[in-house]
């Protein structure tokens, strides 16, 4: 009899046991969960490996691993920042932030359990998932000082910069500070990672000055075989980016992957049809470039256009981004050395640019096509669109030149002239890229 009564009690407790879950698991989407899960895995694989890849191949031999070595040591170093208290600056913890920053209630992730929610997915999954953002941005700039920035000073540079620049700056856009409140558009990051490391970049290519030999020296890239692979994986990669960024597996995300690979594949043919007139013959580089330009362009629109919009945006992009490397390089003779500026940073503000023409509701007779929306007249939402870029454009401009001369009077910004011809592979990490006898 006792046996039958032990048995009756445990059942009746088992619907308390398991309402805590049931309740959780009521409010987790599990395709939603999934779907982030793979973006958040698709974005740090731009970065490593498709970032540094990208990166290695177009940089001199004796640079090759310089540049490998920044890339995954700013994953590693960015990822830790992020948890430790970039998160809480971007996005704290509570519903209601600041303007300008967030709480710092989420240091160390201190208001997030396995319990807690963020919508319909885990709050340590989104977590996560913008961590990868964070740890892209800082790795972007390392194009304009590839070659001749001491290592030791661009992780001290790239840490300050992550805190003070990137972290609020999100929080502008995403965390429900003063530009969200303006309605400023940014689905996936042409200002909040495009602009903001573009704009970084051409500061310190100034800062630091140019290589040794550049203009007149042709500086080649070591190995575009390298290049295009990295440039494939930036390309799958940049879905996760993109479409994640809707935070669902739904059609917004659905529509944001397709926009992507239109405006990619645009860009990329604009930017090889430009070079074949100009120069005669289109290069692997070019078109791989034009890709870039493409998605970069696209990211701050990928959520709010359509096809035909994308495809406009693409080819504007390999066209604009074309000129302007042109431009930075050959007439204003400043050594980006890997294009930062001239693809992301014009690209970022172009894209953040029209998607202010594309979804305003001026162009709803084009509705069909994928054009107009419901934010507006076109001169309402591009007034809040440059305010944006201004003013992303100008805090980054003057913080990142704080830093780098911060940075320079505390260790140094740049290697000797003797070790810049020798090589950073040698002179900081003592190995070669290539040891071929």
């Amino acid at each position: 009899m006792s046996g039958k009564s032990n048995l009756q009690r445990v059942l009746l407790a088992l619907p308390f046991l398991v309402v805590p879950s049931l309740s959780f698991a009521a409010d987790l989407n599990g395709a939603n969960t999934a779907w982030i899960l793979t973006a958040t895995a698709l974005v740090l694989f731009m970065t490593i490996p498709g970032l540094s890849l990208f990166y290695a191949g177009l940089v001199r031999s004796k640079n090759v691993l310089s540049v490998l070595m920044q890339c995954f040591t700013l994953t590693c170093l960015m990822s830790i920042l992020w948890f430790v208290v970039g998160y809480t600056i971007a996005f704290g913890s509570l519903e209601e932030q600041g303007s300008f920053i967030g709480d710092f209630g989420n240091v160390l992730f201190a208001d997030m359990s396995v319990d807690s929610m963020n919508g319909d997915i885990p709050a340590v999954l989104f977590a996560a998932f913008q961590m990868t953002f964070a740890v892209i941005t800082p790795a972007l700039i390392v194009g304009a000082f590839a070659e001749r920035m001491k290592f030791s000073s661009m992780l001290l540079f790239s840490s300050a910069w992550l805190l003070l620049v990137y972290a609020p700056v999100c929080h502008w856009v995403w965390g429900g500070g003063w530009l969200a409140e303006m309605g400023f558009l940014d689905f996936a990051g042409g200002a909040v990672v495009h602009i903001t490391a573009a704009v970084a970049a051409l500061v310190a290519a100034l800062v630091i000055g140019n290589r040794n030999g550049f203009p007149t020296t042709v500086m080649m890239p070591n190995n575009m075989t390298m290049t295009v692979t990295g440039a494939g994986m930036l390309w799958v990669g940049w879905f996760g980016f993109n479409a994640g960024s809707a935070l669902a597996a739904d059609g917004s995300a659905a529509m944001a992957l397709l926009v992507t690979h239109i405006s990619a594949a645009a860009g990329s043919l604009a930017w090889m049809t430009c070079e074949w007139v100009k120069h005669g013959k289109p290069s692997v580089l070019g078109i791989v470039t034009g890709m870039v330009a493409g998605l970069g362009t696209i990211t701050p629109a990928s959520g709010s256009v359509g096809p035909a919009a994308a495809l406009v945006i693409g080819t504007c992009a390999g066209v604009i981004c074309f000129f302007a490397t042109l431009f930075i390089k050959q007439r204003l003779k400043i050594d980006d050395s890997l294009d930062v500026f001239p693809v992301h940073g014009v690209g970022g503000m172009l894209g953040t640019l029209l998607v202010g023409v594309f979804c305003a509701t001026d162009l709803g007779v084009f509705s069909g096509l994928g054009f107009g929306g419901d934010n507006g007249s076109i001169a309402e939402q591009l007034k809040v669109q440059v305010i944006g870029i201004v003013a992303t454009l100008g805090y980054t401009a003057v913080v990142s030149w704080i830093i780098l001369k911060l940075v320079d009077a505390l260790l140094g910004l740049r290697v000797t002239a003797d070790e810049e011809t020798e090589g950073l592979d040698i002179v900081l990490h003592e190995e070669r890229g290539y040891d071929i006898r």
